[in-house]
C-alpha cells in the first residue's frame, strides 16, 4: 500500500474525528483497507457502504459536513457494515444481528468521556444496547449530537421552534400545534389538515 494513501487517510481522521479517536480509526482502516472518500452532503444518509462482489476493495463514503462526533459514529457504523459483509457476504440483513454485534464491538472501545462529551455519551450508550439503522432514528441521541453542529451547517429542527410558529418543510407550510413524545402535531397551511411530523425534521421558519 502506498505511503501517500496511508497519510491521506490519517489526515482525514485528524480533521474529522476527536483527537483521541484518530489512531483507532486509522487502525480499523489499516487492518482491513477500503476506499474511503468524503462526500458532498446528502439529505437521505450520513454515510454509505455498498458491498460489490465484482470489487476486491470496497468503498465507504461519509458526508463532509458532520460534526466530529457524528462523523465518528457514522464511520464506525459503516466499517461495521464492511466487516460484516467481508465475513458473512450477502447472507445477512444490512442492519441484522451480525451487523449490530460488529457495530457494538467496534464502538465499545470509544465509549468514554475521553472521546465523547457526557451529554452525548449517555444516550449513545443506551443507543448501542440495540443500535438502530441510523443514529438519526434515535431522537435523544440525535438531539444531543446536533448541539455540536457548526453554525455554518447548523439546521433548525421542529422540536426547537415555539408552539404556534409557522414553518416550511419540503415546500409545504405548517403551523406547530402540539408536541407529542417524539412527533409533533402540525397543521398544514392553508388546508387545515393535521399531521404528525418527527420532532427532528429539519424545518425553515417563516
Amino acid at each position: 500500500m502506498e505511503k501517500d494513501v496511508k497519510l491521506e487517510i490519517l489526515q482525514i481522521f485528524k480533521q474529522q474525528v476527536p483527537e483521541n479517536a484518530v489512531q483507532y480509526c486509522w487502525d480499523l482502516w489499516h487492518e482491513d483497507p477500503f476506499h474511503f472518500k468524503i462526500s458532498n452532503s446528502r439529505k437521505t444518509k450520513l454515510g454509505d457502504f455498498r458491498y460489490r462482489t465484482d470489487q476486491e476493495i470496497q468503498k465507504i463514503t461519509i458526508n463532509h459536513d458532520l460534526n466530529i462526533y457524528q462523523f465518528l459514529i457514522t464511520y464506525i457504523h459503516e466499517v461495521a457494515h464492511h466487516r460484516t459483509f467481508q465475513k458473512y457476504g450477502l447472507k445477512t440483513k444490512p442492519h441484522g444481528i451480525e451487523w449490530k454485534k460488529t457495530f457494538q464491538q467496534l464502538l465499545s472501545p470509544l465509549l468514554s468521556d475521553l472521546i465523547f462529551p457526557k451529554d452525548i455519551l449517555l444516550p449513545l450508550k443506551r443507543h448501542m444496547q440495540n443500535p438502530k439503522a441510523s443514529s438519526g432514528a434515535d431522537f435523544w441521541l440525535s438531539k444531543e449530537l446536533r448541539k455540536y453542529d457548526s453554525f455554518r451547517h447548523k439546521a433548525i429542527y421542529l422540536d426547537e421552534i415555539k408552539i404556534g410558529s409557522h414553518f416550511e418543510i419540503k415546500g409545504r407550510q405548517f403551523k406547530k400545534v402540539q408536541p407529542r413524545r417524539t412527533r409533533v402535531l402540525c397543521e398544514e397551511i392553508p388546508s387545515g389538515k393535521r399531521y404528525l411530523i418527527s420532532g427532528h425534521a429539519e424545518v425553515k421558519p417563516i
